[in-house]
C-alpha cells in the first residue's frame, strides 16, 4: 500500500494528459547530445547507454505522471522501464537485443549483427557420392569428356590417341548401361550419348583406315531402330567402300542414303548424287553419270559439277554437248560480289580502315580460293575440248576464246591465246607460237609480258640469245614486277658470264616474290661462279626450306660443302639425296669418293659398287673398281671391269693393255699373250705391247721371239727420231720467238724519241746515217 497514493482533492483529474515522453520530442534532437554524437559517427550507433542520462532530455526533467507526479514512467504491471535505474543498477534493455546490440553495458562493446566476431563459418558439408545415381552421373561425365579428348587428339592429328579415346569411352558406356540395367534404372539410359560413342568410336575407325571395323561400328548404330535420322550414316558407309574401289557396294548405299533423306535437306541431296556420278565415272558407265550431273546443273549448278559434265561428254565423244557443257561451265554463278568493294572512293579514314581490314579476311580469301579454281576448270575444259569440237586444235581454242569473251571470264581469253601458242610449242610448230605470241605486242601490260616471257625462253632454248635478250627487255618494260621475266633477263646475262649484272635481276625477282624457286637457284649458281661459296649456300639453304625433297639442291648443298673443306656435312647431303633417288649413279658414286678420299675404302666400294650396278658406263667406277680389285689382288675380279671399259673406249690402248697385265698377274700367260697380239694388230706401234711380247715370248720359249725383237728395235727408233724432230722444232719456234722479241725491241727504241727540252728544235722522223 505504501506506493498506493490517494487524490488529493484539489489536483486536476487531466492535469498531465499532453505530456509525453521527451525520447519521441524531435524538437529537442538538436539539443540532444547522445542523438547528435550518433549521427556523426560512420555506423549511426548511439554511445553506450548508462544508469543516468546528464545533458538529455530523459536525465536532465523527470516524467511526470498523469497523477501529477515527476517520477520516472513504469509499466501496468508495475515493470520498471528498459534502462531505468532501481536500487542503483540498470535493468537490462532486452527489447533491442534481435538487432544485435547486448544487453551488458560494458564500455568497449561494438555492434556486430552479424556476428561476424565469432569467426569463419565452418565448411560446407561435402555432398555424399555413394549413391547409386551419384555414380552414375559421374561415368556419364567421364564417357563424355572422352569423347571431347577423341574428338580434339583427331584434329589435332594424332589418329592413334583418338581411336584409344574412342575404345575407352566405348568401355566406359557400356559399364554405365550395366549398372543401370543392375539397378532396375533402364529408363535413364541416356540414348544420345550411346549414340555419340557409337558414331565416333566408328569415325576414328575409318580415320585409321581400319575399315571393317568401322563398317561393323555403323551397321550397329543403323540397325538400331532406337536412333533416329541414321539415313546420313550410310553416306560414310558408302564412302568407306568407295576407299575399297568396291564402288558396286558405294553405289548402292549412296542411293538408300538418297531415298531416306527427304527433299527438305536439298543440299546434302546435291553432294550424294555428286558422289553417285563419281561412282559412275569409276564404274565406267559415262551415260548414268551423265543424267546424275544434268540433274545437278539443272537443279543446283556449281563449277565441279560442270567441269566434270564436260569430262563426261569428252569420254564418250559428244562434240555438241561438249560445246553446250562448256556454255554451262562458264555462265554457272560463283555468287562472288565485285572488287570495286575493296576500293577506297572516300577520304573517310574509318572507311578506308573497314576497307583494309576485309581485303584479306577469310571470307575475302575464300572468294579468291574460288575464283581461282573456277578459271582453273575453266582452262583445264578449254585445253581439253579444244582439240575434239572442231576439226584443229587452232578452231576450237578460237571457238573456246569466243565463249569465254562473252562471259563473265574476260580476262581468261589471253590466257588461252597464250595456252594456244604453248600447245603449238608442244607439237613443235615453232612457227606458228612465235606468231601467236607475237601478236600480244600490242596487248596490254600484262598479257604483253606473259607473251614476251615465253617467247623470251623459247629463244633461250634455241640458243638465240640476242631474240632472247631482247624479247626479256620487253617483258621487263611491260611488267617490272614479273619475275619470270627478270629470270630470263638474268640468264641471258649469265650466259655473257657477266655474273654480277645476272645475280641483280636474280635479287630483283626475288624481292617481288620472294618464294621463286627458279630465282633461288639460279643466284646460288651465280654465286657458285663468282666464288662467293658462303652467299651460295646461303641461297640454297633458304631454297632447302622451300623445296624439302629436292635432290638437285641437296646435291648442290654437298657440292658447296665439299668446296668449303667440309666433307662430313657433304656426306650428310648426299646422304639425303640417296634418300629421295637411292638408284642416282652420280650422287652414290661422288659417296664413293668422298669416302675414298676419308680412307674408307670399304665404304667407297660399297658406293662405287652401287652407281656401277645402276649405270655401268661411267669409266672413272670402272676404273676405281678395277684398281681397287688390283690392290687387293684379285686380278681375275679385275678383268670384267677393264673389258668393259675397252668396249666404252676402243681406242684407248690402255685398257686393253691393263686386262692383259691382269692375265699376265693371275698366272694365265696364254691369254695374255693373245692379249698382247691382239693389242699389237691393231696398234702395231706400242711399244710397250712389244717390250710384253718379247718378255713373255721368251720366258715361255716362243721362236716369235726375234720377229717382235726385230719390231721393237724398230719402233723405238722410230720414236727416238721422231721425238728429235719434235725437239728440234721447238727449239728452233723458241729462237725464232727469241730473234723476233730483240728485233721488235730494237725497232721500239729507234722509233721513239725522248722528249726535247722547250726552245731546243727536234728532228723527228728523219735518221741521218754517216757517208761511205
Amino acid at each position: 500500500m505504501e506506493n498506493v497514493h490517494l487524490a488529493v482533492e484539489d489536483d486536476d483529474l487531466y492535469s498531465g494528459y499532453n505530456d509525453y515522453n521527451p525520447t519521441f520530442d524531435s524538437e529537442e534532437l538538436e539539443n540532444d547530445v547522445g542523438f547528435q554524437q550518433a549521427v556523426r559517427t560512420s555506423h549511426g550507433r548511439r554511445p553506450p547507454m548508462t544508469a543516468k542520462f546528464p545533458g538529455t532530455a530523459i536525465g536532465g526533467r523527470p516524467l511526470a505522471s498523469s497523477f501529477g507526479s515527476r517520477i520516472p514512467l513504469a509499466s501496468s504491471m508495475g515493470r520498471p522501464m528498459t534502462g531505468a535505474v532501481q536500487d542503483g543498477a540498470a535493468r537490462p534493455m532486452t527489447a533491442i537485443r534481435a538487432a544485435g546490440y547486448s544487453s551488458s553495458l560494458t564500455r568497449g562493446s561494438t555492434f556486430d549483427p552479424l556476428g561476424q566476431s565469432r569467426g569463419p563459418a565452418p565448411p560446407l558439408e561435402a555432398r555424399s557420392e555413394d549413391t547409386v545415381e551419384e555414380k552414375m552421373k559421374i561415368l556419364e561425365k567421364k564417357v563424355n569428356d572422352l569423347i571431347e579428348e577423341s574428338c580434339m587428339a583427331q584434329s589435332m592429328g594424332a589418329l592413334q590417341l583418338a581411336l584409344e579415346k574412342a575404345k575407352e569411352a566405348g568401355r566406359k558406356e557400356r559399364a554405365l548401361i550395366r549398372q543401370r540395367e543392375q539397378s532396375g534404372n533402364t529408363e535413364h539410359i541416356n540414348l544420345d550419348l550411346t549414340y555419340s560413342v557409337l558414331l565416333n568410336l566408328a569415325n576414328q575407325y575409318a580415320n585409321n583406315e581400319m575399315y571393317p571395323e568401322a563398317l561393323n561400328s555403323y551397321q550397329v548404330i543403323v540397325k538400331n531402330k532406337t536412333f533416329s535420322n541414321t539415313g546420313c550414316l550410310k553416306v560414310n558407309m558408302a564412302n568407306i567402300y568407295f576407299k575399297q574401289k568396291n564402288y558396286p557396294k558405294a553405289l548402292k548405299f549412296y542411293r538408300m542414303a538418297l531415298d531416306q533423306i527427304s527433299n527438305a535437306h536439298k543440299e546434302m541431296r546435291i553432294k550424294i548424287m555428286q558422289n553417285i556420278g563419281v561412282v559412275f565415272v569409276r564404274l565406267g558407265q559415262y551415260s548414268d553419270a551423265v543424267t546424275s550431273y544434268e540433274h545437278i546443273m539443272s537443279e543446283s549448278p556449281n563449277i565441279k559439277t560442270g567441269f566434270n559434265l564436260i569430262l563426261c561428254y569428252y569420254a564418250v565423244g559428244d562434240r555438241e554437248r561438249m560445246k553446250k557443257a562448256f556454255q554451262k561451265l562458264i555462265s554457272v554463278p560463283l555468287g562472288i560480289d565485285d572488287d570495286d568493294k575493296y576500293i577506297s572512293t572516300s577520304d573517310d579514314p574509318s572507311s578506308n580502315m573497314v576497307i583494309e581490314a576485309i581485303k584479306n579476311d577469310k571470307l575475302h580469301q575464300m572468294e579468291r580460293d574460288l575464283k581461282v579454281l573456277a578459271e582453273k576448270y575453266i582452262m583445264t575444259a578449254a585445253k581439253l575440248i579444244a582439240p575434239a569440237i572442231e576439226t584443229s586444235f587452232a578452231g576450237g581454242f578460237d571457238w573456246c576464246v569466243d565463249m569465254v569473251k562473252s562471259s563473265q571470264y574476260v580476262e581468261l581469253a589471253n590466257d588461252l591465246e597464250i595456252n594456244k601458242a604453248i600447245t603449238y610449242l608442244r607439237q613443235k610448230d615453232f612457227n606458228q607460237a612465235v606468231e601467236t605470241l607475237k601478236t600480244f605486242e600490242k596487248k596490254d601490260s600484262r598479257v604483253k609480258s606473259a607473251a614476251a616471257t615465253n617467247l623470251s625462253f623459247f629463244y633461250f632454248l634455241e640458243k638465240d640469245y640476242d631474240q632472247a635478250d631482247r624479247y626479256a627487255d620487253l617483258a621487263t618494260n611491260a611488267d617490272r614486277y614479273n619475275p619470270a621475266a627478270l629470270i630470263n633477263k638474268g640468264n641471258t646475262v649469265f650466259v655473257k658470264k657477266d655474273y654480277e649484272k645476272a645475280a641483280e635481276f636474280y635479287k630483283e625477282a626475288l624481292r617481288n616474290d620472294s618464294s621463286c624457286t627458279e630465282a633461288h637457284y639460279n643466284l646460288g649458281l651465280t654465286y657458285k661462279r663468282l666464288g662467293r661459296l658462303e652467299e651460295a649456300l646461303d641461297c640454297f639453304l633458304k631454297l632447302h626450306a622451300i623445296l624439302r625433297n629436292s635432290a638437285q639442291v641437296m646435291y648442290q648443298l654437298a657440292h658447296l660443302y665439299e668446296q668449303l673443306g667440309d666433307p662430313q656435312q657433304a656426306i650428310e647431303w648426299l646422304m639425303q639425296v640417296i634418300s629421295v633417288i637411292p638408284t642416282d649413279p652420280h650422287a652414290l658414286a661422288k659417296l664413293g669418293k668422298l669416302h675414298d678420299d676419308e680412307g674408307d675404302k670399304s665404304q667407297a666400294f660399297q658406293y662405287y659398287s652401287e652407281s656401277f650396278r645402276y649405270f655401268p658406263s661411267n669409266i672413272d667406277v670402272i676404273e676405281w673398281l678395277g684398281a681397287y680389285y688390283i690392290e687387293a689382288q684379285f686380278c681375275e675380279m679385275a678383268i670384267q671391269y677393264f673389258e668393259r671399259a675397252t668396249l666404252i673406249q676402243p681406242t684407248q690402248v690402255k685398257w686393253q693393255l691393263i686386262v692383259a697385265s691382269c692375265y699376265r698377274r693371275s698366272g694365265n700367260y696364254q691369254k695374255a699373250l693373245e692379249t698382247y697380239k691382239e693389242i699389237h694388230r691393231r696398234f702395231p706401234e706400242n711399244v710397250e705391247c712389244l717390250r710384253f711380247l718379247v718378255r713373255l715370248s721368251t720366258d715361255m720359249g716362243l721362236k716369235e721371239v726375234q720377229e717382235y725383237a726385230t719390231k721393237l728395235k724398230k719402233v723405238e727408233k722410230m720414236k727416238e727420231i721422231r721425238e728429235q724432230r719434235v725437239k728440234s722444232s721447238r727449239e728452233n719456234s723458241a729462237r725464232g720467238r727469241r730473234e723476233g722479241s730483240t728485233g721488235s725491241a730494237a725497232i721500239a727504241s729507234t722509233s721513239v724519241l725522248p722528249p726535247k727540252k722547250s726552245g731546243v728544235p727536234s728532228v723527228t722522223g728523219i735518221v741521218r746515217l754517216p757517208l761511205l
